[in-house]
């Protein structure tokens, strides 16, 4: 795995961007407008070495390059807290949180975080950086947390990353696979509780059974929206609520927190465009469950 993130990007014009001016074809490469702004003031663009600006027309052939700007400063405390990493790249790293570990520092978990170990990870390896994840999981979820390693890659990341979850729920899904279309909104008297309501916000889930496991089923999902508690509402809405999720119907006789894990990340590396898939087990708990 790499040590150090790159302190520079460089690009190739190819024949197709001839003659396009440098916002437009740093724009095809990703790059997006803010960056670019910060670019500017930090050093500027380059082609072979000789100054660039932004209105400048690029020509087939020419290597594109400039710095990265400094990341912001941090409030993040850096803590010697054990990190799985599942892929790490120049751009992208995929994290594995255990179940009970939050990802950012809150009132309520002010240390102990996903973003205390990666801090406490870089400055074990005598780098700099910042917590900058694209996915957000919840405290007791488990699984997969991609981040992006600088600004270049946040958006790209953000853009192309696809997450799937495996769940332990109650009972069997009414189909073997199908799309939950129920809106989600937030319950009356509650800052916590979602429920399913004709006045929620559009959410659309998809899923598709992969065994079944006695009393439970395991299955696979996916959030087409990203809405609070999404998959914990809209499986409780079924009938089959989440083993654990005393929140909304299940029950933690078998398991102490609501049985979802992000299993499945896939998205395009920043700078080649490659497809990545990253995978991770089900944690011990779940999978105990799973074979009762």
């Amino acid at each position: 795995m790499p040590q150090h993130p790159p302190a520079e990007l460089a690009f190739r014009v190819d024949a197709a961007f001839d003659g396009y001016a440098l916002r437009d074809f740093l724009a095809r490469m990703g790059v997006s407008a803010g960056l670019a702004r910060q670019v500017k003031r930090a050093g500027g663009f380059f082609a072979d070495g000789n100054p660039l600006r932004t209105c400048d027309r690029v020509a087939a052939g020419m290597t594109v390059h400039f710095a990265l700007p400094p990341e912001p400063p941090t409030t993040v405390a850096a803590e010697d807290i054990p990190l799985r990493i599942l892929y790490e790249s120049d751009h992208a790293v995929a994290l594995d949180k255990p179940a009970g570990m939050a990802v950012h520092p809150t009132l309520n978990y002010a240390g102990g975080t996903l973003a205390n170990a990666w801090m406490g990870l870089l400055a074990a390896r005598g780098e700099t950086g910042v917590f900058r994840p694209v996915n957000r999981i919840d405290c007791n979820t488990s699984g997969l947390v991609l981040c992006a390693k600088n600004a270049f890659a946040a958006p790209l990341l953000a853009e192309s990353a696809e997450k799937w979850y495996l769940a332990l729920v109650e009972g069997t899904p009414p189909e073997e696979k199908g799309v939950i279309d129920a809106p989600i909104a937030r319950a009356p008297g509650s800052i916590i509780l979602r429920c399913v309501s004709a006045e929620g916000k559009p959410s659309l889930t998809e899923y598709a059974v992969v065994r079944r496991c006695g009393a439970h089923t395991l299955v696979k999902a996916r959030t087409i929206t990203g809405r609070t508690h999404q998959l914990r509402v809209h499986f409780a809405h079924l009938g089959c609520p989440l083993a654990g999720d005393d929140l909304y119907g299940g029950s933690r006789e078998h398991i102490g927190r609501h049985a979802l894990h992000c299993a499945c990340i896939r998205f395009a590396e920043p700078a080649s465009g490659e497809t990545v898939q990253v995978e991770s087990p089900l944690p011990p708990d779940m999978a105990a469950l799973a074979q009762m």
